[in-house]
């Protein structure tokens, strides 16, 4: 019985010891103040959302890391208000890989982009290293115009998994050489630096089917070239100003000049991961803000265009975001814990608006999310 007893305790104090190797070295709690910087929400008319009007564009908003936490922190910073939580339709969406119920932003991007899982750190192809179609590869020749927007680099997990196929997601080179031969007439994500960093046979291949600006002014005085690629100086938070949204501007307009039959556009909020990773609460809140303002701008169009469907949804949940305190969402404070510094398993949530919106309520699988889409830009509904 000692002996048992002795074991018991052994097997306890060795499981207690691997949970706490497991956990952050710090859960921070973050009180914060962000009455001086409150930002304005916008609130549709709801009149098409929902109905049955025919698709003719599809806006995909991915808030890389953003958990139904994250957007109730930035909710409850913000002063009980977002353009995300203004919206009527909601769901979940389940984001495990093929090979872990724990996905990272590769795995994800590549369901979302082509409607299949696959294993974590693959980008484009299936779990045999084979590439699948992505959505603009489905529908570009049907008369579709594709962009992606980002505050990654392009090389990042999310925008590349709309243009690339590659069998490991740190194929950066590759991947931006797959660039060149993507579906995708406008590209912007990333930085001059990170573009000019590349080799000079990328580089080459690149300007050959694009051009590429690195200012907004000379990208919005460039709207009758074909194929363009913006690279802004910075995509840092405090260097890019309101590049996120305003970039969302010019690729819907690019795109709705370009497309024959409508268009795509993903916009990835990338770095509220990123915050999440490092613990940083009021990083979190900054960079979901700066999302919701992107999003008002998309949900702006669909309201007056009448046959855009936006959705907007996370590639995964990053932190293990507990949110705490005992103050009202009108303080404007937030407090909050950190549980976890890599990816959790946790469904995330789904916010849409327009034509059909209804179709992805209710909880779904991020390849789901990608299906839908290509299903209801094809109909002939």
């Amino acid at each position: 019985m000692k002996k048992f007893l002795l074991l018991s305790l052994a097997v306890l104090v060795s499981s207690a010891v691997l949970f706490a190797q497991q956990q952050p070295k710090e859960a921070k709690a973050w009180t914060m103040d962000y009455q001086a910087t409150h930002q304005a929400s916008y609130t549709p008319d709801f009149e098409i959302d929902g109905s049955k009007a025919k698709v003719r564009n599809v806006i995909l908003m991915i808030g890389d890391g953003m958990g139904l936490a994250a957007v109730n922190a930035a909710l409850y910073a913000n002063g009980g208000e977002l353009t995300i939580t203004n919206l009527k339709t909601m769901g979940y969406v389940q984001t495990q890989s093929a090979d872990n119920y724990v996905t990272d932003s590769a795995a994800s991007g590549t369901a979302y982009a082509t409607g299949q899982k696959t294993k974590n750190g693959f980008l484009g192809v299936d779990t045999a290293r084979v590439a699948i179609k992505n959505i603009p590869e489905k529908i570009a020749g049907l008369g579709f115009a594709c962009g992606v927007v980002s505050t990654d680099d392009l090389n990042g997990a999310t925008p590349a998994a709309f243009f690339s196929h590659q069998p490991a997601r740190g194929n950066t080179e590759e991947i931006w050489a797959d660039l060149a031969n993507s579906s995708l007439i406008f590209a912007s994500a990333g930085s001059r630096k990170s573009y000019e960093r590349r080799e000079f046979k990328t580089q080459e291949a690149i300007s050959k089917e694009y051009k590429v600006y690195f200012t907004i002014e000379e990208a919005r005085a460039a709207m009758e070239v074909d194929k363009m690629v913006y690279l802004p100086e910075s995509v840092k938070f405090d260097e890019r100003g309101n590049y996120l949204a305003e970039t969302t501007d010019l690729a819907i307009e690019f795109l709705s000049e370009h497309a024959k039959k409508g268009f795509f556009l993903m916009v990835e909020g990338a770095r509220i991961d990123k915050e999440a990773h490092n613990s940083q609460l009021p990083g979190v809140v900054r960079e979901t803000l700066d999302f919701d303002k992107a999003v008002e701008r998309a949900i702006r169009f669909a309201e007056e265009d009448g046959h855009t469907l936006v959705i907007i949804s996370a590639d995964h949940e990053t932190g293990g975001i507990a949110i705490g305190g005992n103050t009202t969402p009108e303080d404007g404070y937030v407090q909050a814990v950190f549980t976890s510094k890599v990816h959790t398993g946790i469904q995330v949530p789904l916010y849409a608006y327009g034509p059909r919106s209804r179709e992805f309520s209710g909880c779904q699988e991020n390849s789901d999310v990608s299906n839908k889409i290509v299903e209801i830009l094809t109909s002939r509904k």
